[in-house]
Formats: structure tokens, sequence, C-alpha cells
């Protein structure tokens, strides 16, 4: 079992370059996040172009090196808070750089890249890079039907969130990088 998971991993890092966003692939990004979210979860044009210019390295995008395009990302934003609240998703002004705990925005991966191991590689890449940096937890909000998605990437549910993004019931989940969480 683990050789195969190994040989999978090994098939992604062929097929993929994982990297910070670039400044002139925020369009991109958003164009990808409304086929991702529903309407009333999406991250608009415009706040998906602020995260890009202000967070680049909060970023991580998968792009399928046969076609040069973004197939997933992972975004998010820095902060010392340490609980998820709507103004994330709407003021990328939040973001602090010397913020020791990451708000996770969104995972999106491309309809046609599903069901491959994509989600869970951009999202271990992603812990592994921000813990390099000293990170000490990462956190983001779901629906039931991803809680058990997300346990499987290492999180751990927190329970029903404070936020109320897009009108609904969300729950809260941390990984926490190092130290001895909450």
């Amino acid at each position: 079992m683990e050789k195969r998971q190994e040989k999978a991993v090994s098939e992604l890092q062929e097929r993929f370059e994982f990297r910070n966003i670039h400044s002139d692939e925020g369009e991109q990004a958003a164009k990808i996040e409304r086929l991702c979210f529903p309407p009333n979860e999406a991250c608009s044009r415009d706040m998906m172009l602020k995260r890009v210019a202000k967070a680049p390295d909060l970023f991580l995008v998968a792009v399928d090196r046969n076609t040069g395009r973004i197939a997933g990302f992972l975004n998010g934003l820095a902060t010392k808070e340490d609980s998820f609240r709507d103004e994330f998703f709407t003021d990328a002004e939040l973001h602090d750089p010397s913020g020791e705990n990451i708000m996770l925005l969104g995972l999106d991966v491309l309809p046609e890249y599903r069901m491959q191991g994509l989600a869970r590689e951009i999202m271990d890449c992603y812990l592994e890079r921000e813990c390099k940096k000293g990170r000490r937890m990462v956190l983001l909000t779901c629906l039931d039907s991803k809680v058990e998605m997300y346990q499987k990437m290492g999180f751990e549910d927190m329970g029903i969130a404070d936020s109320t993004w897009g009108g609904s019931q969300w729950h809260e989940m941390r990984c926490v990088l190092r130290g001895q969480g909450l």
C-alpha cells in the first residue's frame, strides 16, 4: 500500500509543478474558483485578485506540465488569530505576514483533475511548506460532506464554526503544525 501511495505521489510530482501563484494568474484562479464553488460561496474575481496581490506566497498552485494551466490551488491568509471568521473571506488586508497561523480560504481542483489525489497532494505540500516557515496552525472551514476528507488530510474537527459564509453552516477544522495545540 505504501509503495503504491509513493508511486502516486511521484507521478503527481512529475505531472504537476507545485509553486506559488504568479501575479498574472489571478484571473485564471478566479475562473477556477467560480467552477469549484457555488456562487454564494465562491470568492469574487476582485477579491481573488486582491489575495493574489497581497499574499501570493500563501497560494500553492498545481500547474499541469502538459498544458501550462493551473489544475488546482490552495490559498490562505496569515494571521495571529486562532479562530476563523467570515471577514477573512472578504478582506485581504487582514493578512499579517508575521502571523503564525494560516486561515485557508479555498482548495480548488478542476473537475477533470479530481479523484486522482491532487487535492491531497496540494494540501500535503502546503502544510509541509508552512511548517518549514515556522507556522503553528492551519485552519479552514468546510461543509459536513468534506469533514472526513479533511480529517484524512490531518485536520481535526473543532465543531460548528462561527462562520456563516454563503449562508451555510460550516465546521471549523484545524491542523497543528508545531506546539501542543490550543
